[in-house]
């Protein structure tokens, strides 16, 4: 089984919030990756910020899990939304990016934001937070 972090499963890591890190260090690094757009988003989150501490821990996830592109979910990732619209269901880009890299990768998302996430057809949630 390979995991995909979302923003909100770093950033509970960084915080060392609800066990986060124990569950990463369980299933391994080696299982465990992040999406370019989760790099974005913590990066705006570092900058809104300001704090220079935010930006060494970024790098830190950047040097210790493997970051997929998402260029190879692109055409997965207009099929959700496409789906969703029709079915007049929103979501914002990035979470459908994230979820369209799971879904390709054959991963299990990892968030907190568990309601949110599934709505998204054939994508495989976990909540390491509970």
């Amino acid at each position: 089984m390979k995991y995909l972090l979302d923003s909100n499963a770093v950033i509970a890591m960084f915080r060392d919030l609800h066990h986060m890190r124990e569950a990463i260090l369980k299933v391994g690094f080696d299982k465990c990756f992040v999406s370019e757009v989760t790099l974005a988003e913590l990066f705006v989150g570092a900058y809104k910020t300001n704090y220079a501490s935010h930006i060494h821990e970024i790098r830190f996830i950047n040097e210790h899990f493997a970051v997929l592109p998402i260029s190879g979910a692109i055409e997965k990732y207009a099929e959700i939304r496409a789906e969703l619209e029709k079915s007049g269901c929103r979501l914002d880009n990035f979470d459908l990016l994230i979820a369209a890299t799971a879904i390709t990768e054959g991963m299990t998302l990892v968030t907190h934001n568990t309601k949110h996430f599934e709505r998204i057809p054939r994508l495989n949630v976990r909540d390491w937070e509970r």
